[in-house]
């Protein structure tokens, strides 16, 4: 059993937006499909919607989701950086700032903070910048990226940490100042995974499995960190046990070829389904039984969350924001990292019994809506920014926050 996570704050605001409304310059790394990719443009087309001017500024190439964006009427600019501390970059940044009298630019983990910071440099105050940080930070174990990060993070008037677990590690890492430091959950539009039945059925004819078909589905780039590995070294065992397993993995990445050997050399290539990186995650979660995220290190995963929103049964490993989102036993299942025996236990006993994982899967949707909606996100993030418009001056190249 894990002990439930310290209560996280979340700020409780009206979504109403207060006049005048604001104008906000996200900046990100790109627009590739990715969990904080699908936040900010979540985000960005919810505040737009609410009557904020908003844009969006991939430092690198825009990405599959830079053409949702536009279609919802929010412009993506492009910083096309081609080499590391790329000046022709942070002109293009510095110029989207002044051309569009950016009230909030809004940068989203490592390196659009590096450059958000560098980009407001002598602008006197006039733009609040306010960052994000989304995950639990690994590459800060260099020396060099932690002392850019910490010059960096001292220049916001605000910084959001995506749950407790990040919180902590940034604080303990004495990388941010705490008085600039607020906590936002990750939020998800609830109402795109209503699931039922009909959605089931086509889900599955969509990835080409049969009805009787158990489904272990996982969803994430095709990275170390995910851990795919893991969940594929125990298919043999539950494959001995369930005949009609099928592990459906769904995402890209740079590991595909050995994964797909992988599984190869265990003799489950016919069982493990590669389905590659998918447009409309939200329409193919209905035709898993079980959802596994068996990753070594997390923030606050919009994966779990979405299959959480799906009512599925989750079994995920007990690190960083895993543990906020499930309540061991009541919202899911977590099992310690890189323990195979317990991935696999925990496995088989919802594959062995629905009823227990229906349970389970209702009560992490119910979760979701309580904690971690759109509505809440947006509330959120909406006071934060009122927040450093209204106290945030350049002094000696820190900002100041002045409270009422």
């Amino acid at each position: 059993m894990y002990d439930a996570p310290a209560p996280i704050f979340i700020m409780q605001v009206s979504t109403s937006i207060s006049k005048p409304s604001l104008r906000i310059l996200h900046v990100v790394d790109s627009l590739e499909r990715g969990g904080l990719e699908r936040v900010v443009t979540d985000l960005a087309v919810m505040q737009h919607r609410q009557g904020c001017e908003v844009g969006v500024f991939s430092i690198k190439s825009p990405g599959a989701l830079a053409s949702e964006l536009e279609r919802a009427g929010v412009p993506v600019l492009l910083g096309n950086k081609r080499r590391s501390a790329d000046l022709g970059t942070l002109r293009a940044l510095r110029r989207a700032l002044r051309e569009r009298q950016v009230d909030v630019v809004h940068a989203h983990n490592f390196m659009p903070t590096y450059y958000v910071a560098a980009a407001c440099l002598g602008l006197r105050g006039r733009v609040a910048a306010v960052a994000t940080c989304h995950d639990m930070g690994a590459r800060l174990a260099q020396r060099k990226l932690r002392w850019i990060m910490r010059w960096a993070l001292g220049r916001m008037a605000r910084v959001a940490m995506v749950g407790a677990q990040v919180h902590a590690r940034y604080l303990d890492a004495r990388l941010v100042d705490p008085a600039r430091v607020v906590r936002i959950l990750n939020g998800v539009a609830l109402e795109r995974f209503d699931g039922g039945a009909r959605a089931r059925t086509a889900a599955r004819e969509r990835l080409g499995l049969q009805p009787g078909d158990q489904v272990v589905g996982c969803v994430g780039r095709l990275v170390e960190l995910k851990n795919h590995r893991g969940l594929i070294d125990v298919m043999p065992e539950l494959v001995a046990s369930f005949p009609r397993l099928r592990l459906v993995i769904v995402g890209d990445g740079v590991l595909r070829q050995q994964l797909r050997q992988h599984a190869r050399q265990l003799g489950v290539e016919e069982q493990v389904l590669f389905a590659g990186e998918q447009p409309d995650v939200a329409a193919l979660l209905p035709a898993f039984d079980v959802f596994a995220l068996p990753s070594t290190t997390e923030g606050l995963s919009i994966a779990l969350l979405e299959a959480a929103a799906s009512g599925l049964a989750i079994v995920a490993t007990a690190v960083g924001g895993n543990t906020e989102i499930i309540e061991h036993g009541r919202t899911g299942v977590l099992v310690p990292v890189g323990d195979s025996a317990a991935l696999a236990a925990a496995l088989r006993s919802l594959l062995s019994d629905p009823a227990q994982g229906g349970d389970l899967g209702r009560a992490a949707r119910a979760w979701v809506a309580g904690n971690a909606s759109l509505a809440s996100m947006f509330a959120s993030h909406d006071r934060m920014y009122r927040e450093a418009c209204a106290g945030s001056v350049v002094r000696g190249g820190r900002p100041t926050i002045r409270h009422s």
